[in-house]
């Protein structure tokens, strides 16, 4: 603890004797200066114990007294030393009664304990009360590393929450929470995830403070690089002091350097998934499982999803575009316990998710923020209105045998999220839905309309009602009477009809495959869609 007035006046050598404001002896002494100004405070910073002889004050006036005494309270100035037998034979009563007045400390200093006796008293408490806190620092720092080394980040937070007689929580990339101590403050970190998230978003290292009702929480950035990869977060009742503060820094280097040592072995993990997913890519499924090992081989024994992103054309360039969908994915992943493989893979991102797990959930969820937040005007010559910053394509369940069927699932979804503007296409969705939604490309109807120009032009004529006929004709699958019935001729007339359909367009519809290319044109065709 700082010096107070109360262990100045206990000091046997000072031999000081209380005056007034004996009920404030316990307010700290930031430093103690002597000045004989009528008014010292523009020279006041707040926590001074000011000593005086009172020679060029008027210390009888009671009215100056009392107009003095006040501005040094409201300066902040913790108390006033007199020294007697100088000017003053006694410390005069209109001082006296001023300072009982405003609960003021004033001190009686006798003549024969100079103001440097009290000055070097406090400069020798502060300088014993910051070893002190350098001492209890330092031990624990010791603890810190102990905890941290013993039992991982979980007793780190332990360890610190005891050291500033409070509590701490561990977030992760995403702002989720990792690990609180004592456990009863997990709902009180919760309450903070968008404090977090805000921080998260500044350049590391950054730190905030978070006032409330309950306490005083202090948030600080985990890692060195340009994107956080955790956040702290201690509460306490009170500004923390020195001891504290040191106990704080040292938990943030120590997170710190667990975090830059996880990012080393994250880099030699991707290397080890990128040689992995080639090798499945590749159709050698146990080749691949010989590497995985026990790194990645719990994904490989269970169905798991392949996902493919990419950044679309009209987005903003960014250093790293999937940061926050390998956030999002990888926090969920290890809440959850489960394994992953995320790969960059050219200017894609891949990754092995666990079949109906968290990894895959969190790209469903990734993808639907996109979604609600996309921009409402493409940039230009972007993928369509709506673009999404992301685009993810999902590939069916799979095992490792069928990985290189699961990436070409991925990569065709993908290329329907692409020409659609949509975040996120699931293949199981294109193989559930219909064919028809995928007539919408441009380059479909500009083949539908190439091969039934001509049969729009003849029924432009006038001459024949062509396009109809055939269109009735497909749909009841060549049969003449029913498809002449529904059109209201004769069966010799849509005979004659369907001739004239095969010698314009120069194919015989004798041909499935020349039927079901003149189907899906009508179908593309606008007219063929009313």
């Amino acid at each position: 603890m700082p010096p107070s007035l109360a262990s100045l006046v206990h000091h046997s050598a000072l031999k000081l004797t209380v005056r007034a404001g004996e009920e404030h002896l316990d307010a700290p002494v930031r430093w103690a200066h002597a000045s004989e100004l009528t008014d010292p405070v523009p020279y006041m910073e707040g926590g001074e114990l000011l000593m005086i002889t009172a020679l060029k004050l008027d210390a009888e006036d009671p009215e100056a007294m009392r107009r003095y005494v006040k501005r040094l309270a409201a300066a902040g100035v913790v108390g006033l030393g007199f020294a007697v037998g100088v000017h003053y034979k006694d410390i005069p009563e209109a001082l006296v009664a001023a300072a009982a007045d405003e609960g003021f400390p004033l001190l009686e200093v006798p003549r024969r304990t100079p103001f440097l006796a009290i000055s070097k008293a406090v400069s020798a408490a502060i300088a014993a009360d910051q070893y002190r806190a350098v001492t209890a620092g330092f031990a624990a720092q010791r603890e810190l590393t102990k905890q941290a080394l013993s039992d991982g980040p979980e007793g780190l937070l332990g360890a610190l929450a005891a050291q500033v007689d409070g509590w701490a929580a561990l977030y992760d990339a995403s702002g989720a929470v990792v690990a609180t101590a004592p456990e009863w403050a997990a709902r009180r970190a919760a309450r903070l995830v968008s404090d977090v998230e805000r921080l998260r978003d500044r350049a590391a290292p950054a730190s905030a403070v978070v006032a409330g009702a309950e306490d005083r929480v202090e948030l600080h950035s985990i890692g060195t690089g340009r994107r956080p990869r955790a956040a702290l977060a201690v509460g306490t009742a009170s500004t923390l002091g020195t001891a504290e503060r040191y106990a704080l820094h040292s938990a943030i280097a120590l997170l710190t350097l667990t975090t830059e040592r996880n990012r080393s072995l994250q880099a030699a993990e991707a290397r080890v998934g990128s040689a992995v997913l080639r090798m499945l890519l590749a159709g050698e499924p146990e080749h691949a499982r010989t590497v995985a090992g026990e790194l990645y081989g719990s994904l490989l024994d269970a169905p798991f999803r392949l996902v493919v992103a990419e950044v679309p054309a009209s987005a903003p360039e960014e250093s790293d575009p999937f940061a926050g969908l390998t956030d999002a994915v990888e926090s969920a992943a290890a809440r959850a316990g489960e394994a992953l493989l995320v790969v960059p893979y050219g200017e894609r991102l891949v990754l092995l998710v666990v079949d109906g797990g968290a990894g895959a959930a969190a790209c469903v969820a990734y993808a639907q923020t996109l979604e609600a937040g996309r921009s409402e005007v493409p940039a230009e010559g972007g993928a369509g209105e709506g673009a999404a910053d992301l685009l993810l394509g999902l590939s069916a369940p799979a095992g490792p045998i069928a990985a290189a069927t699961a990436y070409k699932q991925a990569d065709q979804a993908l290329s329907i999220a692409r020409r659609r503007g949509r975040a996120l296409v699931e293949h199981e969705d294109l193989a559930a839905g219909s064919v028809l939604p995928l007539l919408a490309d441009d380059a479909v109807r500009a083949f539908a309309d190439g091969l039934l120009r001509a049969l729009f032009e003849h029924d432009a004529t006038g001459r024949g009602d062509l396009i109809a006929s055939l269109r009735a004709w497909l749909s009841r699958h060549g049969q003449w009477d029913a498809a002449a019935a529904d059109l209201g001729v004769h069966r010799h007339t849509l005979r004659y009809r369907m001739r004239r359909v095969e010698e314009i367009l120069g194919r015989s519809l004798d041909d499935p495959d020349v039927r079901m290319e003149l189907w899906l044109s009508l179908k593309a065709t606008s007219s063929g869609t009313e």
